[in-house]
């Protein structure tokens, strides 16, 4: 059980404090070479990014690193496959090497919907006008709406003749006044029935008589909901409610079997109107109809459904016109693909048999896509240009857009700083992608070590007690290591000044650190402190003017980092101004203690998280 402590001990320190080696590796062992005179304050250029003259206004000359036009030789392409031509005769489509970007097809959210799970449209477009609450009907109908038989109107007049009426509007249309006679409302609107009825009674009583009309309530109706809905039957209504009222008290459109295009009003055997509802849900139309007693409405079955998900604004599945297909063309409206899309996948089944198809927006807009056919739309484009971001002491841009193949040292020509305050030794990059492959690494490691504490067996009792307390002392500090969060810190400077000619990757940040004249000292000392750097200080006059080392302090286990994130372990150099003494804590041989301090200094490393050289 030690043993395999101290084994998985020892790869976790390692791992925390050299996350990321693998690639720091690569990089060094392409070599390096002087740093770039870019780097010394002038100003310089990213192909295809303008430099600034003496005016402010760009240069109209690009220019590489070297001095030459910025000129790429055309693509080649060969119609044939490359299987069938010999490897040392295939023609490269681009001078470079592959990037991360031809890694394959990604699938992109739109911007105002990032948590979108990426997968299969799973809801049917339209279903969400049924999912709220189910509405009364309301007593007073809009002004808009159509005076019809049976609505309750009141009038009343006051003035000269003082009187008031409550009545309904007969079969024939009419509303009767006393001494005014019939009245004609049926079919003026709401809006106008006020003006409409003052008008009447000034044809008898020419003035002083102020009239007010105004509609109680509409005809209360029962229209029957049947087809391809949730819950058919009949429904009591007003007559100014709209088919969606009733197709909500029905339970809305079933979305597995029922068809949002194909909705029929019947009226005594005969069909009335027929509606659609994208009609609605795209442009806002809805056909006007007053329904009246004993209409039904039946909502047919369903047609051919065609799913569309991936970069697109609408990730639903949509249903079409026609019974057996959808064109491409009217999906791509329906669905209207991000600008990022390129290509689609299209899959499904043709004659009893899987189909699948890859092709570009263009050629989808050609095709016939049948029922349950689901289309992804993807973004398949090797991506030309990269986005570096540059911090610390720098002048001019922090942003800079650059070609994908560009190096570190070559960008580094391009990059003006002020010579008496960068630290253009100290340069390093920081990376996402290999903070996360560190997070990775240090959580895999701690895995294993609580495997090691919690399933060794124990032969007595009195061992598994102590076991027991070692663990639980362990997983605390375990538990802190979980917590951290790498910075994916990548050395890219030598010992000499010189920069590694790394390929950089898009979202990389240049890091240019300001010049230092202190010597930061911690760990096991007494007085962890800045220190003013002097020259022809060796790590000990550090280490006493930090107020000597602690209990647990040894001279054998000092580390100096210096800003690159470097770190040289039993240092026999002196430390530079901007350094980091470190004095890592002795392990003592017992295994209480070399568990309890380990797991300690494998906290403070890993929240450090930095990759360095061991020398």
């Amino acid at each position: 059980m030690r043993s395999e402590l101290r084994r998985c001990l020892a790869l976790l320190l390692a791992l925390a404090i050299g996350a990321g080696a693998a690639g720091q590796a690569a990089a060094q062992s392409t070599g390096s070479r002087t740093l770039a005179p870019g780097i010394g304050g002038v100003p310089g250029q990213l192909p295809g990014f303008p430099l600034l003259g003496q005016s402010g206004m760009p240069q109209s000359a690009v220019t590489t690193p070297s001095g030459a036009p910025a000129t790429q030789p055309p693509p080649t392409f060969d119609q044939r496959s490359l299987a069938d031509i010999p490897g040392q005769q295939r023609g490269t489509e681009r001078i470079g090497s592959p990037t991360q970007a031809e890694g394959g097809a990604s699938l992109v959210a739109p911007l105002g919907d990032q948590a979108r799970i990426a997968g299969p449209a799973t809801a049917v477009f339209g279903a969400a006008l049924f999912t709220g609450q189910q509405q009364s009907s309301s007593e007073a109908p809009n002004p808009n709406y159509v005076l019809a038989p049976g609505d309750r109107v009141s009038v009343r007049a006051w003035g000269a003749v003082d009187s008031e009426l409550v009545g309904v509007i007969d079969p024939a249309g009419n509303l009767f006044l006393p001494n005014i006679g019939p009245i004609r409302v049926a079919g003026v609107r709401v809006g106008d029935l006020q003006a409409m009825v003052e008008g009447e009674v000034r044809k008898v009583y020419t003035s002083q008589v102020q009239v007010y009309a105004t509609v109680l309530s509409t005809q209360r109706i029962g229209v029957f909901v049947t087809g391809f809905v949730r819950a058919p039957g009949r429904y009591a209504g007003v007559a100014s409610d709209s088919i969606l009222d009733f197709l909500v008290r029905a339970g809305g459109v079933d979305p597995g079997r029922g068809s949002f295009r194909e909705i029929a009003i019947t009226r005594g055997g005969s069909n009335v109107a027929n509606v659609d509802l994208y009609r609605f849900l795209l442009e806002g139309r809805l056909t006007q109809i007053r329904l009246q007693e004993g209409d039904t409405i039946v909502v047919g079955r369903q047609r051919a459904m065609i799913g569309a998900d991936g970069a697109v604004r609408n990730n639903y599945l949509f249903e079409s016109t026609s019974r057996a297909s959808l064109s491409g063309r009217e999906l791509i409206d329906l669905a209207r693909p991000l600008p990022a899309a390129t290509n689609a996948v299209v899959r499904g089944v043709r004659s009893s048999q899987p189909f699948s198809r890859y092709m570009t927006i263009g050629e989808l807009a050609q095709q016939t896509l049948l029922d349950q056919d689901t289309v992804t739309f993807v973004a398949d484009v090797a991506t030309r240009t990269i986005r570096v971001n540059v911090e610390g002491s720098r002048l001019y841009p922090s942003v800079l857009v650059t070609d994908r193949d560009m190096t570190l040292c070559q960008i580094l020509d391009h990059i003006a700083v002020d010579p008496g305050l960068a630290n253009t030794d100290g340069v390093f990059i920081l990376r996402p992608a290999l903070a996360l492959q560190q997070k990775r690494a240090i959580d895999e490691a701690l895995d294993r070590l609580e495997r090691q504490l919690f399933l060794a067996p124990a032969p007595t009792g009195s061992v598994a007690e102590a076991r027991s307390a070692e663990a639980n002392l362990i997983s605390q500090y375990i538990g802190r290591a979980r917590r951290v969060q790498p910075e994916g810190r990548l050395v890219v400077m030598g010992q000499d000044g010189g920069c590694a000619p790394l390929r950089l990757e898009n979202g990389d940040i240049i890091v240019i650190p300001e010049r230092s004249q202190t010597v930061l000292v911690q760990g096991e000392v007494n007085l962890p402190q800045a220190v003013i750097w002097r020259e022809g200080w060796s790590a000990t006059d550090y280490l006493d003017a930090a107020g000597g080392l602690s209990e647990r302090g040894s001279r054998s286990t000092l580390m100096l980092r210096r800003p690159s994130g470097q770190a040289i372990l039993n240092p026999q150099v002196p430390p530079r101004p901007g350094d980091e003494l470190i004095a890592l804590p002795y392990l003592d041989p017992k295994i209480w203690l070399f568990g309890r301090d380990l797991v300690t200094t494998l906290f403070q490393i890993a929240l450090a998280a930095r990759v360095f050289i061991n020398n």
